[in-house]
């Protein structure tokens, strides 16, 4: 028998997190969501979930980057889908555009049901 891995995802978002459970790895700041990627380097990422504003001046663009220089370099990472779930609508479209350019599928997430604000302890 055949046992399927469960799904690589990598979620960025400084305030909320999957509410149907499933597991993902959980990044809180852009410093934190770069080292998630690097940590999936060369290995198939299913899905990246991004919200543009990640607390005081944090924002996504440093991860956007790293993204955009790994395609640039013609190393792009390995991604099935990345979602920008972000409440921002300006951002949420320069990130959607800026990740195309690059040739990675990208998906509006926007007002997903699939991510919310757990609890005040989170």
């Amino acid at each position: 028998m055949v046992t399927e891995k469960p799904p690589r995802i990598v979620l960025v978002d400084d305030l909320r997190s999957f509410v149907d459970g499933r597991v993902a790895q959980v990044a809180r700041t852009s410093t934190a969501g770069i080292e998630a990627l690097e940590r999936h380097r060369g290995q198939r990422l299913d899905e990246l979930w991004l919200d543009h504003d990640l607390g005081g001046d944090d924002t996504i663009w440093p991860v956007v980057e790293v993204l955009e220089r790994a395609a640039f370099e013609e190393r792009p990472f390995d991604i099935g889908v990345v979602y920008v779930h972000s409440a921002n609508p300006a951002g949420l479209a320069k990130i959607l555009q800026a990740l195309r350019r690059w040739g990675y599928q990208v998906r509006s997430a926007a007002g997903s049901p699939h991510v919310g604000y757990l609890s005040e302890a989170e």
